[in-house]
């Protein structure tokens, strides 16, 4: 699915009909062409940025070009060119298992100006961008939100998460294993590179995570357009004993008046083996004049607790990242492998009808998945809403946890059943936004 050019798809015909009833416009738009500054224009208003200089502008148009842009215009403003309402979409790919990926729309830059809330804007757009990844074939859709209380009314929910992670240096003494490879400073003009290359291995290994591209590594690298810190922008890469590239860490340091107490904050840290892991994190977490170490988007429970004297001195804050929405069950569930064999019947509710059903869903001994409906007649195991699937489908939550909260319900043996096969191989995580 991931090999689809969503460009070619056609606008949904029931959000363009439902925004002109409210007097708006729904149409695409064309990186290369004129209405594609004021689309711009509008995610940075709803994403409370500033406006976009003119090569920061360029340098996202590299990117937008082979995305699917939506708008939905008000003629009757004062800036008739400028949308009320953005979403950018593409299909790519998202790890089910390790080395197992299934295609998934991905949905971006959905934004509703503030002048035109309540008018139905963000239901038709969302919707459009369902309905149009189910008529493709599109078995998932995903998204990282900036509110949690948004997407649940479409069937999104949280798949992954992820820990913002700060280490107190003075009292994280190294504990860890010490890698045999070494580790060099890598040249400004190859960090965005060589990132591509370990998370590129990393992310097919990785339950919940997609593919980069080019302006995400930009960004990181600080060589994107309007970075105040670009040039502050380091990077270290471990290879091992073979001379092979096994992770990268990006950083920066931000001065203090005390010199040694800086801050080193981790702009990206990948690692495709245990001892790249190690080695990275305990350069920075050794890096001299430095007290603080702070990283995002890690594992919910980062290893490196467990590789320092005092544990106490790794702060890790949780927040759910990716969402998922499941639009096709058997598709969805047939995406992954599995820990145990299980026979169950799930009833799924889903309001906006996609997954609506009950389905027979049978898993052999070697992890593998066969799902079919059945009628709404037949004895059904489990219930559940189309939001607990899109939780329970990578392993990252469980379903007995679900059952407590209201949105699943069973028989407790079914349910811890359901809990062994689903337990994954590697904890889901999504390490970048999208």
């Amino acid at each position: 699915m991931a090999s689809i050019d969503t460009l070619t798809l056609p606008l949904d015909q029931t959000s363009a009909d439902q925004l002109a009833a409210s007097g708006l416009e729904y149409a695409r738009v064309d990186a290369d062409g004129d209405s594609y500054r004021p689309f711009q224009r509008a995610v940075v208003r709803g994403f409370l940025a500033g406006e976009p200089t003119d090569d920061e502008s360029e340098n996202a148009r590299l990117t937008l070009r082979t995305r699917r842009l939506t708008a939905v215009y008000d003629r009757g403003g004062v800036e008739p060119e400028v949308p009320v309402g953005t979403v950018d979409s593409w299909a790519t790919e998202l790890t089910t298992s390790p080395g197992r990926q299934t295609g998934m729309w991905a949905i971006s830059a959905v934004a509703v100006a503030p002048t035109h809330r309540r008018r139905g804007i963000a239901r038709a757009m969302l919707g459009g961008e369902l309905r149009t990844a189910a008529d493709a074939g599109f078995a998932l859709a995903g998204l990282t939100v900036t509110e949690a209380t948004i997407y649940g009314r479409w069937g999104f929910s949280p798949a992954t998460w992820a820990s913002d992670v700060e280490i107190d240096t003075g009292r994280a003494r190294w504990t860890g294993p010490v890698g045999p490879g070494r580790l060099d400073f890598v040249p400004r003009d190859a960090i965005a590179g060589r990132i591509a290359a370990v998370h590129e291995r990393v992310r097919r290994q990785r339950p919940g995570a997609v593919p980069g591209w080019d302006g995400r590594w930009r960004g990181v690298a600080g060589t994107a357009p309007g970075d105040k810190e670009g040039d502050k922008v380091r990077a270290v890469a471990y290879r091992d004993t073979a001379g092979v590239e096994r992770g990268i860490v990006v950083y920066t340091i931000a001065d203090r008046n005390d010199f040694t107490t800086h801050e080193l904050d981790v702009r990206a840290l990948f690692a495709d083996s245990s001892e790249a892991y190690a080695s990275l994190w305990r350069f920075v977490l050794e890096h001299d004049l430095v007290a603080k170490v702070t990283a995002r988007l890690q594992d919910p429970v980062p290893p490196v607790q467990w590789m320092v004297a005092d544990r106490r001195a790794v702060t890790a804050t949780l927040t759910d990242h990716q969402w998922l929405r499941v639009l096709d069950v058997p598709g969805a569930l047939a995406s992954r492998s599995y820990s145990a064999p299980l026979s169950v019947v799930i009833r799924v509710t889903d309001p906006l009808g996609f997954a609506d059903g009950a389905w027979n869903v049978r898993i052999d001994d070697e992890g593998e998945a066969v799902v079919e409906p059945v009628s709404a007649a037949d004895t059904v195991d489990v219930e559940m809403t189309v939001n607990a699937l899109g939780s329970l489908l990578l392993g990252g939550v469980r379903v007995t946890e679900l059952a407590t909260a209201g949105l699943a319900s069973g028989q407790p043996r079914v349910l811890s059943a359901i809990d062994r096969t689903f337990a994954p191989v590697m904890t889901p995580l999504l390490d970048i936004w999208y």
